[in-house]
């Protein structure tokens, strides 16, 4: 048995499908074609906080350089026209800005006045309101400017996906018995000791079908339900949880046996929601399982284990699993075959309840003589 099952996972991993959520949780796709990219520049704080990490500094050292140049450029383009540069060595003239005798000078008061470090060096004089001016639009202009990218680089800097990466699920999914019902169950875990406050779990099918009227859906998305009528969804992941789908007549596994599944191309989708509990901020983590990652007949090995004085759990165990007596048919045939033994049973024993008094009484009947009977009674 072993061996057949190591052939049959052998043989499906030779499929190669295109993951539409890598394991890891990044959705593979990618837009093309887009005519209307100006939509970036309508929401530009969040188009800066989702470029990667190299743009993002580039993007950081740039807007700084670029309004110090730029207003360094206007220091010394009024210091030139004033005459200032002309009159260095004068000390009867009142300069607009004292100690700037060219470009690199302004542009260090530039960095001074945006920064408001200060030196004492350079400083602006009361004889030139082009200049007073001037540093008023500068402080207000690099105000906003260190609002603007101080504010994106926190952002992205606290982002909760980051959060997402010490959340983890199972390599494998599995189908096995429980309860005498058909289930499919993956788990997961969070490795840091903060928890998730108001943890989701929700679960998509990800699969291509053909609509009756001849439409072909290439990535259509059903529901798998893991307890969301009975609230199995909402979770206290303090320890790892093995989340379960009963395959009922409302699964889209309901007629999938383990010859089937060899044979299915689909995708499930997990999805974990939850709040933060250091930061208050609700991250999202993903991952997916193909066809070829569901184990048939398959449990998850126990990691939990009772020590002195708390319960130790083995992240060792994670993604192990053993192999369980577990029947190949598919759910629908399983609770055909459970009904009609149940059936069976209760005409059986109806049967034998019905025949029973019969035979009693006529057991009773023949034990009696015939003579025992009273005579009639006569007429007088």
């Amino acid at each position: 048995q072993k061996s057949k099952n190591s052939l049959f996972i052998k043989a499906r991993t030779r499929r190669k499908r295109q993951r539409y959520v890598e394991k890891n949780g990044r959705c593979n796709v990618q837009h093309g074609n887009m005519r209307e990219t100006y939509r970036y520049l309508t929401d530009i704080f969040t188009t800066l906080v989702d470029l990667n990490w190299r743009c993002s500094l580039f993007v950081f050292v740039m807007a700084y350089a670029v309004t110090w140049l730029f207003f360094g450029a206007i220091w010394y383009l009024i210091a030139y026209c004033r005459g200032d540069l002309d009159h260095l060595e004068d000390e009867t003239w009142t300069p607009c800005v004292n100690n700037v005798n060219g470009f690199i000078s302004a542009f260090l008061f530039s960095i001074e006045t945006e920064t408001t470090i200060g030196y004492g060096h350079r400083v602006i004089t009361d004889q030139c309101p082009v200049g007073t001016m001037l540093l008023l639009l500068q402080a207000i202009l690099g105000s906003m400017v260190n609002a603007f990218m101080v504010g994106c680089m926190f952002v992205k800097i606290s982002q909760p996906n980051k959060r997402a990466e010490t959340l983890v699920f199972s390599k494998h999914a599995v189908i096995s018995l429980r309860d005498d019902k058909l289930c499919l169950m993956f788990r997961v875990g969070d490795l840091r000791s903060s928890h998730i406050v108001g943890a989701n779990m929700r679960a998509k099918l990800i699969k291509s079908k053909q609509t009756q009227e001849g439409e072909f859906i290439p990535l259509d998305q059903t529901d798998i339900s893991v307890g969301f009528e009975t609230g199995d969804d909402r979770l206290f992941l303090v320890s790892p949880l093995v989340i379960s789908h009963e395959i009922d007549s409302c699964s889209a596994f309901w007629d999938m046996s383990q010859a089937q599944l060899e044979k299915e191309d689909f995708e499930i989708v997990v999805i974990l929601e939850g709040m933060v509990e250091a930061t208050g901020m609700t991250c999202q983590a993903r991952s997916s399982y193909l066809a070829e990652e569901v184990l048939w007949g398959h449990r998850f090995s126990p990691m939990m284990s009772l020590a002195e004085g708390f319960f130790d759990v083995d992240y060792g165990a994670f993604h192990h699993t053993f192999e369980v007596d577990t029947p190949s048919c598919s759910a629908r045939e399983l609770s055909l075959a459970a009904a009609r033994l149940d059936a069976h049973l209760y005409w059986s024993i109806s049967s034998r309840l019905d025949e029973e008094p019969t035979l009693h009484t006529g057991s009773r009947l023949s034990s009696v003589p015939p003579d025992a009977h009273p005579p009639p009674h006569s007429a007088k």
